[in-house]
């Protein structure tokens, strides 16, 4: 090998050099920002937290060089058209709550956080709808809703830290698409910025507008690899006077699946919420301490259900008749109906601490993933075949949103790639999908080729190309360009 002496360079002079450009390109980058933003827009050094290596998984990336917290639209303009100018790709983080590492940082690229964006216009109560910027949290739009008399549709465990920009990005599920849908139904506008900082604003909150293309779905579900949300008219709901849930432990999968039809023939649009916990996951939470559940360990599979209505005291005995009569047909052994409001929520608390079991456990890796009803049995069956034949001491924890058919599917193994293989396989002779709710991400773009075909990938290339031809915004999530997957730089 060359020792770098004398006038030829030596092959490792290259790195330095391209270290060097990436030093220009972001000393560039400062400079033309710094005088044009406030001061806590730009963080560096020892003012960036560990917190913006990474989202809710236990991965870390490279620690951003510069995050970028712009206050308003115009700021996040100005952001873009500069970074597009010099070519320097962003990760785009919210809330950081996500399961797929799509806010995970890449070596080279620097963060846009919308975090100081946390600005809610008033409700507007005509309408039922209430405008906010990205940075929002769910919580906060929860809290908005309800003070004025009304509901927002979605809601999931990281209410507290999870934001709109995040939610839109990943077109947020949770446990109550049964009734309202998926974050895109309670979508009505948004305003987003372009990578070359052109400014998209349909903030009208029209239910119904076809003047053209409807440029807001592009963006929702896309992971910011096409523009940046930075605000979002938000459909909300009336408040229903009663919200209802009980417990109930089943015989089988098959039983609860019946009782959801009987419970969707029975209850219509009153149904909310059809949550399973099954047996392992029920057994953990009980004797871990993490709740108190009213119904013993052992059965089969358990369903947490909800109500909503207008009417408290016929909708309430219409939901416990029609629970008693699944008793009766032999669909549930064992049934408990909230009483009270301190009732409801500790049922909801019981669903929420399967997280926490969860999450307590090492080696654990999850599958948020959605499969036809009709073949569930089939997938839970061919999966556990599969997995054995991997991992001896493998075993699945499963609970979920049985509603919409998403189930959380938890492995504790030493083998993640060759279980991840082994599910998503599974999954996709199945008919599912590889993400129900937390997105691709860096993390499962690998499987995307088993659920989406070679024609809506490359059709997807093509969005890319057209809104980012730089590929500046989120490179890398979801799927490479042609240019990535060969190993070369995009421009």
């Amino acid at each position: 090998m060359n020792s770098g002496t004398g006038s030829n360079p030596a092959v490792g002079d290259v790195r330095p050099a391209t270290s060097d450009a990436k030093e220009a390109k972001l000393s560039a980058l400062i400079g033309a920002l710094s005088a044009r933003l406030d001061q806590g827009a730009l963080l560096m050094g020892d003012d960036v937290g560990d917190g913006y290596r990474g989202d809710a998984t236990d991965d870390r990336g490279p620690r951003p060089a510069l995050v970028l917290r712009p206050r308003d639209t115009a700021d996040v303009s100005l952001i873009l058209s500069t970074c597009n100018d010099l070519g320097q790709p962003l990760v785009i983080q919210g809330g950081r709550t996500g399961l797929s590492g799509g806010a995970r940082p890449r070596e080279g690229e620097v963060s846009l956080s919308l975090e100081r964006m946390t600005r809610l216009e008033n409700v507007d109560l005509r309408a039922g709808t209430l405008v906010v910027e990205a940075g929002v949290t769910m919580q906060s739009v929860q809290e908005a809703a309800e003070e004025a008399g009304f509901l927002f549709g979605v809601d999931i465990g990281a209410r507290g830290s999870c934001t709109v920009g995040g939610n839109i990005a990943t077109n947020a599920g949770g446990i109550r698409v049964l009734r309202y849908g998926m974050y895109r139904a309670q979508v009505l506008g948004l305003e987003t910025v372009l990578p070359d900082g052109s400014v998209l604003s349909s903030l009208k909150g029209l239910p119904k507008d076809n003047s053209g293309y409807d440029l807001n779905q592009c963006f929702i579900g896309s992971e910011g690899t096409l523009g940046v949300v930075t605000k979002a008219c938000l459909r909300l709901h009336p408040l229903p006077p009663l919200q209802v849930n009980a417990l109930c432990s089943l015989p089988s999968l098959a039983a609860a699946q019946a009782l959801l039809a009987r419970l969707r023939q029975e209850l219509g649009p009153l149904l909310s919420a059809f949550e399973v916990i099954f047996p392992e996951v029920y057994a953990g939470v009980a004797t871990g301490g993490f709740a108190t559940p009213p119904l013993p360990v052992g059965a089969g599979l358990y369903a947490l259900v909800e109500i909503q209505g207008q009417d408290e005291s016929e909708n309430h005995e219409r939901f416990a008749a029609t629970l008693m009569s699944a008793v009766e047909a032999g669909l549930v052994d064992d049934v408990v109906v909230s009483q009270s409001p301190r009732d409801y929520r500790g049922l909801w608390a019981l669903r929420e601490a399967c997280s926490a079991f969860i999450f307590s456990m090492d080696r654990m890796v999850g599958f948020d993933v959605s499969i036809p009803l009709a073949r569930m049995q089939d997938f839970l069956t061919d999966a556990a075949v599969r997995l054995l034949a991997i991992d001896s001491s493998a075993r699945p924890y499963v609970f979920g949103h049985l509603g919409d058919g998403n189930l959380h599917y938890m492995v504790r193994t030493d083998r993640y790639e060759d279980i991840a293989d082994a599910v998503f396989d599974v999954v996709a002779e199945t008919g599912g999908a590889i993400s129900a709710e937390h997105g691709i991400g860096l993390d499962k773009k690998k499987w995307l080729p088993l659920v989406r075909s070679a024609s809506e990938i490359a059709a997807m290339r093509r969005m890319k190309r057209a809104f980012d031809p730089n590929f500046i915004l989120n490179p890398g999530r979801v799927f490479d360009m042609e240019t990535e997957a060969a190993g070369k730089a995009p421009r």
